[in-house]
């Protein structure tokens, strides 16, 4: 009885991360970033690379933290001086350009074979005391993360973020960059999301490119409104709330059981589409408002 909601909160935690950069890309910055799982699937792949080559986990995660934050600025300086609109086009399509470079490259990938045997951390401690063990560490993951958000919020450079966000030409007009202050805010929530695939390839201990694909992202986006953009808790209601939804439409066929396996995927679809929905009706900013803004 306790794997199924230790499952649950583990991937929870991982959506969190995920939302966590996300958040600090567009609500706090206004960065319509379309290819968030691009880096979700660079750091997953990174880190699981290097623990199949031996090295220890801790050091892959390092390492697809750190590969996705720098691979993040190249993308930055090519489009960050794009229209927002413009802006999600071009991400949207890098996402699909590392996907595509994951498959053809299967000298390394395993290409559509994926990768399997990825080493679990705390996999010596047995059955369900190393699966505790590696939610505590995901939910530690995820309060640093949460507090280095919030300390840079309130700090100085989050409020010329914010200034980005609300009124960019002033900002230009007091002799600060936009372009250089978007790009840094791109870099560290891409590093966000290689810490959240590094995590997620060692929990799942297989990936293949079909768990990258765009919906990965808009799952995100979809946690980061629900839960209220531009704050700190709202990311992390909203990625709990999205894996109850998720979850929640599995019992569905308890009382559709004329739904088959194969529906039910739609089901689950519509069923996060409609919660959406009435979230932008009812409650648009969403779970938790940001104070400072309108």
């Amino acid at each position: 009885m306790l794997a199924y909601p230790v499952a649950i909160g583990t991937v929870a935690g991982i959506y969190a991360l995920l939302t966590l950069g996300l958040n600090l890309q567009y609500g706090f910055t206004g960065l319509l970033n379309f290819g968030h799982v691009a880096f979700f699937a660079i750091g997953a792949y990174v880190s699981a690379l290097f623990a199949l080559a031996g090295y220890p986990a801790a050091l892959g995660l390092a390492v697809g933290t750190v590969v996705a934050f720098c691979l993040a600025y190249p993308l930055g300086l090519l489009c960050l001086r794009l229209r927002a609109d413009y802006l999600a086009i071009v991400t949207l399509s890098f996402s699909e350009i590392v996907r595509l470079v994951i498959v053809s490259e299967d000298w390394a990938t395993q290409g559509t074979r994926g990768l399997a045997g990825i080493p679990r951390p705390f996999s010596g401690l047995g059955s369900g005391t190393a699966e505790v063990a590696y939610l505590l560490l995901v939910l530690g993951m995820v309060a640093v993360a949460a507090l280095l958000t919030w300390r840079l919020a309130h700090s100085p450079f989050g409020r010329l973020i914010q200034a980005v966000r609300d009124e960019e030409d002033a900002v230009r007009s007091l002799g600060k960059d936009p372009a250089q202050v978007k790009v840094k805010v791109l870099m560290l929530g891409s590093g966000l999301a290689g810490l959240a695939g590094g995590l997620y390839a060692h929990y799942v201990t297989f990936i293949s490119p079909e768990q990258f694909l765009p919906i990965i992202t808009f799952y995100v986006w979809i946690a980061m409104i629900m839960g209220g953009s531009g704050t700190i808790l709202g990311p992390l209601l909203g990625s709990g709330l999205l894996l109850l939804f998720l979850e929640g439409s599995r019992f569905l066929r308890d009382v559709a059981p004329f739904v088959s396996e194969v529906q039910m995927a739609s089901v689950r679809l519509a069923v996060v589409g409609l919660a959406l929905v009435l979230f932008m009706l009812y409650r648009p900013q969403g779970l938790v408002a940001a104070r400072n803004r309108a």
